[in-house]
């Protein structure tokens, strides 16, 4: 069983990024090797009216 690590502000942002260019959970997640379920659980989480914010998502961590 792995051992879960939680995303650093730079793999929130290397999210933030191909999120706003329109890649899918499934790209972003092997781009980064993270399961995919892991990507979208930080988008459902982090996403407003704004879009997903990822300075405000570190800060909340």
């Amino acid at each position: 069983m792995q051992k879960y690590t939680q995303l650093t502000y730079e793999q929130r942002y290397h999210i933030y990024l191909l999120n706003k260019q329109g890649y899918n959970q499934t790209f972003i997640a092997k781009s980064m090797g993270r399961n995919k379920s892991t990507i979208s659980r930080e988008l459902s989480r982090n996403t407003g009216k704004r879009g997903y914010r990822h300075k405000q998502a570190n800060r909340l961590t």
